[in-house]
Parts: C-alpha cells; sequence; structure tokens
C-alpha cells in the first residue's frame, strides 16, 4: 500500500510538473472549466445558429495553422497521465470518483477517437478552411467554434437533430463551405475531446487535493 501511494505521489507531482512547471497548485485545468453553457433544445440551438452567424467575423489566419494539432497532441498526454493516476489510485485501493471511474472503463474508446482525430487531421489540413477574427476561437477555424458551441450547449452530448437545425439555420445568415461541412464530424470529435480533457484535468486536480 505504502509503495502505491508512493508511485501515485510521484506520478501527481510528474503530471504537475511537466505541465506548470514547479507550481503544482496551478490547478491542472489551467483556468479551462469543462465546456457547459446554458442547455439548449432544438428551437434554441436554431435560434443560436443565426445569432452566431451574425456575430462571426472571418479573416486569414496562418500562425495558427497547427494548433489544432498541438492541442489534440497536449490532450492525449493528459489524458493519458490522468488515466494513469486513476490506474495506480485503484491499486492503492483508494477510492475515485464516478468520472474516474467511466474514464477508467472507457479509456481504450477515448484512444481509438484521439487516433481516428490524427488520421483525419493530418499537417495543413485546416489551412484552407475559413478562419474567426474575433471571439474565443479567435485564429481558428469557424467549423470547430460550431463544434465547441455545439458541445457546450449539449452538456458535453451531441444530439442529431439539434446539430442539424443549427447547422441549417447558420447557413441561412452565413453558407459554409463545402470543405467546412466534411470538416464538421472530425471537428465534434476534436471538440468532445478536449472537453474530455478539461473533465480529467479536474479528476486529476481533486486527486491532488485528496493525496
Amino acid at each position: 500500500m505504502k509503495g502505491s501511494s508512493v508511485k501515485i505521489n510521484k506520478s501527481l507531482i510528474k503530471i504537475t510538473t511537466d505541465l506548470f512547471g514547479n507550481d503544482t497548485r496551478n490547478n491542472y485545468t489551467g483556468g479551462e472549466p469543462p465546456m457547459r453553457s446554458e442547455l439548449f433544445n432544438a428551437d434554441q440551438m436554431e435560434q443560436y445558429g443565426r445569432k452566431l452567424a451574425g456575430s462571426h467575423i472571418l479573416g486569414s489566419y496562418h500562425v495558427l495553422d497547427h494548433h489544432l494539432l498541438e492541442r489534440l497532441a497536449e490532450n492525449e498526454l493528459v489524458l493519458k497521465e490522468v488515466h494513469q493516476i486513476i490506474t495506480e489510485a485503484v491499486r492503492a485501493k483508494r477510492e475515485i470518483t464516478p468520472a474516474g471511474e467511466w474514464l477508467l472503463d472507457n479509456f481504450s474508446l477515448i484512444e481509438e477517437h484521439i487516433h481516428t482525430g490524427k488520421r483525419h487531421l493530418p499537417k495543413g489540413y485546416s489551412k484552407e478552411l475559413p478562419r474567426l477574427l474575433n471571439g474565443p476561437s479567435k485564429g481558428l477555424p469557424r467549423v470547430y467554434d460550431l463544434a465547441l458551441e455545439t458541445i457546450s450547449h449539449g452538456d458535453g452530448r451531441i444530439d442529431p437533430e439539434r446539430l442539424r437545425r443549427f447547422i441549417a439555420a447558420y447557413q441561412t445568415v452565413s453558407v459554409l463551405k463545402l470543405g467546412e461541412l466534411w470538416a464538421i464530424p472530425i471537428m465534434l470529435r476534436l471538440a468532445l475531446i478536449e472537453n474530455l480533457r478539461r473533465v480529467s484535468a479536474r479528476i486529476a486536480d481533486g486527486r491532488i487535493d485528496r493525496n
């Protein structure tokens, strides 16, 4: 038991040092809570789609072309290390949260989606996608922001009907390019992985507090 506890604490120190330097209380989350905005039904998502389209300003950004790939790699690192922390806690017979149990049970599926994301997001993939000049997603592809909004207003879930009406309503104001429509599935996958990273970071932060 003692050896397992030491191993858990070493893992916690390593990951917080890797990500945030020596300030281990700079919370794992890095100030990024899970994506959770007001839950919208299909009608509300439709209204929001038109509103969002009217607020988006498009421009050309090349400096952040590799941002999504880099972020995917960071997310993979965090998810793997949090998985290791939870696994070691279980071996030490420590109590874990339901969210931690879910991560353990579904980690192979998460890894599969990360690998799919890498295959479907080759270097330079997003270069031709219209990018935003304003808002929280400034410099990123517009379609990625649509994916983030879908996850945020869907409580971390994807409802096909809400998504369909959201995208259709958006296009009554600003038409998406064919490449953006094709990119919706991969962008939704990236947004889900991003949200999982944030939830997992909270799990690790809680484990740091308990230790």
